[in-house]
């Protein structure tokens, strides 16, 4: 056996019986050996985990047997010779297979023989499973989980399969959980991974990621048909479903992405589809956001550079660096502190704009990584102002992902010991997103970090719904006034009165008032009026290295009186 190179009509009938047995291989690696030729078709996904060198072999036994942990090889080579020789008709064995990590896995591998109608040996099948992975089905739907969507999706990117994919959520499923216990939830997520089992099955895969979203991928439908697909789906919910002689009627969130470009990784692809829901969810009451043209006017460069910028992260922050806008005290022009902000560019892409990239990388797991990185380099710039402005304050943007990391105040206070930085001497910026945060978590989280000597601003003051309530719930250091409340105020009376509106509340409530925008003398005069504590805007300086903003304040922090 194996002395011969195999036919073509043989490797035919090979890779018919390997896909017959593939489609029934949830979780387990399929194998099929010609024992005649002693070929072999092995999954792909095992050849990419492992590092074997081709999805066909000749000899593939002798060659998995160098990944066989020396311990279990003894057995693992009687057994295989067992099988080839005669002996026996199948196995069902255990051992150890060896990652290109270094690391193993824990296997087993079942497998039986096939026989001609002459009782000659024909075929060795089999499936490996690998312990160490998770189980690809979610077991409140019975649809694949997340773990097998990033598996398809992986395959779909490695064979270049154009695909549309959406993402699907219930909306305020948790103030369903809460009303009504979770076995009401379940079943309406059940009702939904139904749903979707009877109207997708046959035009694409469907999973049940985490929480109560669900994904769909499609490789036959155009994007009018994946789009009405949703739209269906969001009326049937809309009209309610009955259970337990109670009626619920369902809100829904979607975002789509359609990948015909393979330049990217399954991570990024998942974070620009997220994007698009988290869209749909925030600004567009659920309605389908997708994630190209309607968003940017570009298409697959925009997926390209994101993929990039992502991969930077992980590459030692590479192509990242941070630019610094100074702030001024209003009543004196001088140098009080200076707002972080982030940059990147590349050779290739030149400078990207920060709103390009930082919304989308604020929905990626990596970004309180990256948040991490932007604190300390910032924590250690301003130790250089501080030698000439004693009293310098470092202000450092956070996006509600960092915040709901249980460990967050932690490492911030870290990194303030790590940087030997006064703790007073770094206000950290929360937006108005921290409202889809739990209040009590925000509230816990702020007041840890300021009962330690840190400031904390909310940023862009007035641009959402839930300001006041904002700074009435939670305990603000600085409010920053958005630059669209006073762009206009030299002639403008309306936004004289709203500015002198939030100057009144910052009065009631404690915090002081830092205006942005400013870009003209005429623009100073007016807002100081108003009581506000400090100012940022180009009329100072527009975001500078560190090394300029250094430059400027070795000539004399009152520079900034007049550009």
């Amino acid at each position: 056996m194996g002395d011969q190179t195999i036919t073509p009509e043989d490797k035919r009938i090979l890779d018919a019986l390997y896909e017959s047995y593939n489609i029934i291989a949830d979780d387990t690696y399929v194998f099929i050996c010609n024992m005649k030729y002693d070929y072999s078709r092995w999954s792909k996904e095992l050849v990419e985990t492992f590092g074997l060198p081709s999805e066909y072999m000749y000899q593939a036994g002798k060659i998995w047997e160098e990944h066989v942990h020396p311990e279990d090889r003894q057995a693992y080579s009687e057994g295989m010779e067992a099988i080839f020789s005669g002996k026996q008709s199948g196995h069902d064995m255990q051992y150890r297979a060896l990652r290109p990590d270094g690391e193993y896995d824990l296997c087993t591998c079942r497998g039986t023989v096939l026989y001609t109608e002459d009782g000659k040996p024909d075929f060795f099948v089999g499936a490996i499973r690998n312990h160490s992975q998770k189980s690809h089905i979610d077991e409140v739907t019975g649809l694949r989980n997340q773990y097998g969507f990033f598996s398809d999706l992986k395959s779909y990117i490695r064979e270049k399969t154009p695909i549309k994919i959406g993402m699907a959520g219930i909306a305020k499923l948790t103030e369903v959980n809460e009303a009504y216990g979770y076995d009401v939830g379940n079943k309406l997520l059940q009702n939904l991974g139904r749903y979707l089992m009877d109207n997708v099955t046959n035009r694409g895969g469907t999973y049940r990621l985490d929480g109560s979203r669900f994904a769909v991928i499609s490789t036959t439908q155009t994007e009018e048909e994946f789009a009405q697909l949703y739209y269906d789906l969001r009326a049937h919910y809309r009209k309610g479903i009955r259970y337990d002689g109670r009626d619920y009627s369902i809100e829904l969130n979607a975002g789509m992405l359609v990948l015909d470009d393979f330049n990217v990784d399954d991570q990024t692809v998942y974070s620009c589809l997220n994007f698009a829901y988290q869209e749909s969810k925030i600004h567009k009451h659920g309605d389908l956001v997708k994630f190209n043209q309607e968003l940017t006017g570009e298409s697959k460069e925009r997926i390209e550079k994101l993929h990039a910028i992502r991969s930077s992260i992980t590459q030692n922050y590479k192509g990242f660096y941070v630019l610094y806008q100074p702030v001024v005290e209003a009543a004196t022009e001088k140098l009080i502190g200076a707002e972080a902000l982030l940059r990147w560019k590349s050779d290739e892409y030149g400078v990207v704009p920060p709103d390009m990239f930082i919304p989308f990388l604020e929905n990626d797991p990596l970004f309180p990584e990256l948040g991490e990185w932007i604190l300390k380099t910032a924590l250690n710039d301003a130790k250089k102002i501080m030698s000439y402005v004693p009293e310098f304050v470092i202000n450092v943007n956070l996006s509600y992902s960092q915040l709901e990391k249980p460990d967050f105040a932690d490492k911030v206070l870290h990194l303030i010991r790590e940087s030997e930085a006064n703790p007073e001497q770094l206000c950290l910026e929360v937006t108005e997103r921290c409202r889809l945060l739990d209040m009590e978590l925000l509230r816990n989280v702020i007041v840890r970090l300021r009962s330690r000597g840190v400031r904390i601003a909310l940023d862009d003051f007035g641009t959402g719904f839930s300001s006041v309530g904002l700074i009435k719930n939670l305990p603000f250091d600085t409010i920053k006034v958005d630059r669209s409340f006073v762009k206009d105020i030299e002639e403008d009376e309306l936004e004289k009165k709203l500015l002198e509106s939030f100057t009144g509340l910052a009065g009631i409530f404690g915090p002081d008032v830092c205006v942005e925008g400013i870009e003209t003398s005429g623009m100073c005069n007016i807002i100081r009026d108003y009581g506000v504590h400090s100012f940022q805007g180009y009329y100072y300086s527009k975001p500078i290295p560190i090394e300029d903003l250094l430059e400027k304040v070795k000539d004399g922090a009152e520079c900034f009186a007049k550009q």
